[in-house]
């Protein structure tokens, strides 16, 4: 006999589904509206963002903006005389890094900015790279925006913990 019960989890789970989905759609159609070369990116950190409070989505977000601005700064310099080659992105990197210890950032702004450099330096565009830098910029920053409205408008609620002994407590 099946267990035809919904827990709570379970229903915050679908509305965690339901919030990502709309929050992805309205990045994407706004990316497209504003008529953006890879609207894609600002869905994508949509995606990243979403969290299940606007607290948690506010902390991912100050590290992927973070992280964003300081790969498209060098990102646009660095390409811009030095194009794609892979020293260049390797220094770049480690400078990256080095920038971010400097800053007290931690590891995940040191990994979106080592994704903004080798988008903006290691694929090949027939713009300036501090054009790609630009719309990398502001298509991520899109997506941010979208995630922290989506989340402060619609937060998720939190899972009230399982009475010991209740119905919908774990077993042991």
């Amino acid at each position: 006999m099946a267990n035809d019960t919904v827990l709570p989890e379970d229903r915050n789970s679908v509305l965690h589904i339901a919030r990502t989905t709309i929050a992805a759609l309205a990045s994407q159609l706004i990316a497209r509206a504003l008529r953006m070369p890879e609207p894609y990116w600002a869905t994508i950190t949509t995606i990243v963002v979403m969290q299940s409070s606007p607290g948690a989505a506010w902390k991912v977000s100050v590290k992927r903006f973070a992280g964003t601005v300081l790969g498209a700064i060098v990102g646009g310099l660095l390409a811009s005389y030095f194009g794609g080659n892979l020293i260049a992105f390797a220094v770049a990197m480690v400078g990256s890094g080095l920038i971010c210890l400097g800053l007290h950032l931690d590891r995940t702004a040191y990994r979106f900015a080592g994704i903004t450099l080798a988008i903006i330096m290691l694929v090949g565009r027939p713009q300036s790279a501090w054009i790609i830098a630009a719309h990398r910029f502001v298509e991520v920053s899109l997506g941010i925006a979208v995630a922290l409205v989506i989340a402060a408008a619609w937060p998720e609620k939190q899972s009230i913990p399982a009475v010991p002994g209740s119905a919908t407590q774990a077993p042991p």
